[in-house]
């Protein structure tokens, strides 16, 4: 599993740019399993804050549903 860094940029393969403020887990019901949890915050417009599933965050790009995309995965850090 890719290791998403909190504090980093990412950028997200429709080319917003966002940055990673925590790692957090939840749960819907007492008897699930907590699920690890990207938040994040946009770099524009209200700035709004954002939760994603860690698995979807770090997953690669869907070639078949987007075949115009060059990017690998769905967030990719971006170099400073």
């Amino acid at each position: 599993m890719r290791q998403i860094e909190v504090g980093k940029k990412y950028r997200h393969f429709k080319n917003k740019l966002y940055e990673v403020i925590a790692i957090a887990y939840y749960h819907e019901s007492a008897s699930d399993n907590l699920k690890k949890v990207v938040v994040y915050k946009a770099l524009y417009g209200d700035c709004d804050i954002w939760v994603r599933d860690y698995d979807d965050f770090a997953s690669k790009v869907d070639k078949e549903k987007y075949p115009e995309v060059n990017q690998e995965y769905r967030f990719e850090l971006v170099d400073e």
